[in-house]
């Protein structure tokens, strides 16, 4: 069955999430690479070389793919054009485990889905391989930052007795009261203030190393707006008196040096950027409370511009790599006729 399935013609569900694992695996294996090379915590040494060594397997077995189907390799990201190892310190290790930390869980995510659209055999075992991986990694990085007094844990709620919703004002805010926040939607505006923390810190660092003028501003611009969301999501926490995690700016040094090539850091901000569009959507799936809805919707239209302007400074500088698409079919008659 094996060798029957591998005759199969690769779909372009497989090969969407392919190409863009491919990309997301060579960007990643350049910052692993500078991360390792500036590591001095000897306990989280051993996390950033697992993730680079998944990473670099993930590259092999990729380009495998590409070859066997005979599609074009995507270019990608290399270390040789994309880092200076030799450049100064940009985060400090724990920043870096709180990274790698939170990469694994979007790992989580986008290999669930890759397994869900793989029909090949092939393919499904790869990607169940790499969910496998990616959820020791998960564990081996919370277990360190718990372990490291790190982790940040959300907020606990006492318990209560099993009720029923009989009014509906449980859905809208009619009289300018809000009911409390159930716990679907404190998890979700405390793991959204997460990341835009840790995006707020990634930013900084980019901002400080980036050369291109126009790159620089829209980091800071970036900068500006996770700080924004930071604070409207703390707010609706505070106001059922539940703690927001504590920023970590701190953690980013003070280098200006090149690090990481203009081109890998729009990448990787234009990755987070997508991420957080389609978390702000599970945060108005899950969120009963229509004050939340409106927001997430009015904070995803303002990401979904962001990235819109990020796209259109990488598609300038020829930095946007194009996935594969359909034939257009009408221009292929066109030069026919």
């Amino acid at each position: 069955m094996m060798e029957i399935d591998k005759k199969v013609m690769i779909t372009s569900a497989e090969l969407a999430q392919l190409w863009s694992q491919y990309l997301n695996d060579s960007g990643s294996a350049c910052v692993l690479a500078f991360f390792l090379e500036k590591v001095e915590d000897p306990e989280i040494k051993p996390v950033i070389e697992f993730a680079l060594q998944l990473s670099k397997k993930h590259i092999e077995k990729l380009t495998m793919f590409f070859n066997e189907e005979d599609y074009p390799v995507p270019y990608g990201f290399k270390v040789e054009e994309d880092v200076d190892l030799s450049a100064p310190k940009l985060y400090s290790d724990s920043y870096v485990l709180q990274f790698i930390h939170q990469m694994a869980k979007i790992g989580l995510t986008t290999y669930s889905a890759s397994v869900s659209s793989a029909v090949r055999s092939d393919i499904t075992d790869y990607y169940m391989e790499c969910l496998s991986e990616t959820m020791q990694l998960y564990k081996v990085s919370k277990d360190l930052l718990l372990e490291k007094g790190l982790y940040v844990r959300s907020p606990h709620l006492p318990m209560e007795k099993v009720e029923f919703v009989n009014k509906q004002a449980f859905l809208w805010d009619v009289i300018g009261e809000k009911r409390p926040l159930i716990v679907a939607e404190i998890g979700n505006l405390y793991a959204n203030v997460e990341r835009n923390i840790l995006g707020v810190g990634t930013l900084m660092g980019f901002s400080q190393v980036a050369k291109d003028k126009e790159v620089i501003q829209f980091f800071l611009r970036g900068i500006d707006i996770g700080k924004k969301h930071i604070k409207l999501f703390g707010k609706k926490l505070e106001e059922c008196n539940l703690p927001i995690p504590a920023s970590l700016s701190a953690e980013v040094t003070t280098s200006t040096s090149y690090t990481f090539s203009d081109k890998l850091m729009m990448f990787f901000t234009s990755g987070l950027v997508g991420l957080s569009i389609g978390y702000y959507g599970t945060g108005v799936s899950q969120s009963p409370r229509m004050d939340l809805g409106v927001m997430y919707n009015r904070l995803s239209l303002e990401i979904q511009l962001y990235s819109e302007d990020g796209a259109n400074i990488m598609i300038n500088n020829k930095w946007m790599e194009q996935p594969p698409m359909a034939a257009d079919r009408g221009e292929l008659g066109t030069e026919k006729a």
